[in-house]
């Protein structure tokens, strides 16, 4: 009976250490990945906390003062839940800080004219408890939102009133003629 010998080239020493060495790297790194997918659901890509449960990520830095609860913010944003899945959006709408839903108030106030920023608000700084149109029950709100400008109501209310002024007298707020005297 013969046998047929394969020639099998030497390895090299230190090979197979490598070999098994890459492979742990390989599943620390799998590893690894698949823990950062567990973080909470409440993430939702916000970076930093504040006291009340908001959180938050600057993802471009605004300039000067931010606005008040006195103020009316003017944003673009988008809504959405942590699935994804887009429940409502703007362009320049004007928002007094003080009327919307708590988190949306706490980050309007932490921002800066032309800063974008993002928010996730728990339930209960949310609508809680309560179905809101898409909006389920007890779900974190994750925006988008950029501020564009903001200016107080008082003042605001003011130029209303003189542009409606302007417009009921014929574009003079004396009544006279446009340009006249």
């Amino acid at each position: 009976m013969s046998v047929t010998a394969v020639p099998i080239l030497p390895v090299e020493k230190g090979t197979l250490v490598k070999l098994w060495g890459g492979i742990a790297l390989a599943v620390l790194a799998a590893g690894g990945m698949a823990w950062a997918g567990t973080k909470p659901a409440t993430a939702g890509g916000c970076t930093t906390k504040t006291a009340s449960g908001l959180g938050w990520s600057v993802t471009k830095k605004g300039e000067g003062a931010s606005p008040t609860d006195a103020d009316v913010a003017l944003v673009n944003y988008k809504g959405r839940l942590l699935d994804g899945k887009e429940f409502d959006a703007g362009e320049r709408v004007p928002f007094p800080v003080a009327q919307v839903v708590p988190g949306f108030t706490e980050g309007l106030k932490l921002m800066q004219k032309g800063g974008s920023y993002k928010l996730c608000i728990p339930p209960e700084l949310g609508y809680g408890e309560k179905e809101t149109g898409p909006i389920p029950a007890n779900s974190t709100l994750v925006f988008d939102v950029d501020l564009i400008d903001f200016q107080n109501m008082a003042a605001l209310q003011a130029q209303m009133q003189q542009m409606q002024q302007l417009q009921q007298g014929g574009g003079d707020p004396h009544g006279g003629m446009p340009g006249g005297h």
